[in-house]
């Protein structure tokens, strides 16, 4: 079973995330900022990450780039949400994988997903 780390402030968001993923068959860990998140990773090993962008206390750049200066975690995929464009995510952090723009729609979550995770 694959692990997802989901890391949003956005206790909604983070609770569908949370169902649709587990309905597919992933073991799913929730973090509600960066901070939060990199003590799961001390646990836990995800295969992949979904990070919002705008959070507090360890915001999704400070995460990301925390995440890829971890030798174990360099091959983690990491999918980047935001309500912002890309562009703006990009300048701040280019190190993930994938972006999906909130609102997403549950079929552009899970090819996103499975695109990451090379299903």
């Amino acid at each position: 079973m694959k692990t997802v780390l989901v890391v949003d402030d956005e206790f909604s968001i983070a609770l569908l995330l949370e169902a649709v993923l587990e309905d597919e068959g992933f073991r799913v860990i929730t973090a509600a900022n960066g901070r939060q998140a990199l003590e799961r990773m001390a646990e836990i090993r995800p295969n992949l990450i979904i990070s919002d962008f705008m959070m507090p206390l360890m915001d999704g750049a400070a995460f990301g780039r925390a995440v890829r200066s971890d030798p174990a975690h360099l091959q983690t995929p990491i999918i980047m949400t935001s309500g912002l464009p890309e562009s703006t995510i990009r300048e701040r952090f280019e190190g993930h994988d994938a972006f999906l723009r909130k609102p997403f729609f549950e079929p552009a979550l899970l090819k996103a997903v499975a695109d990451a995770l090379g299903r």
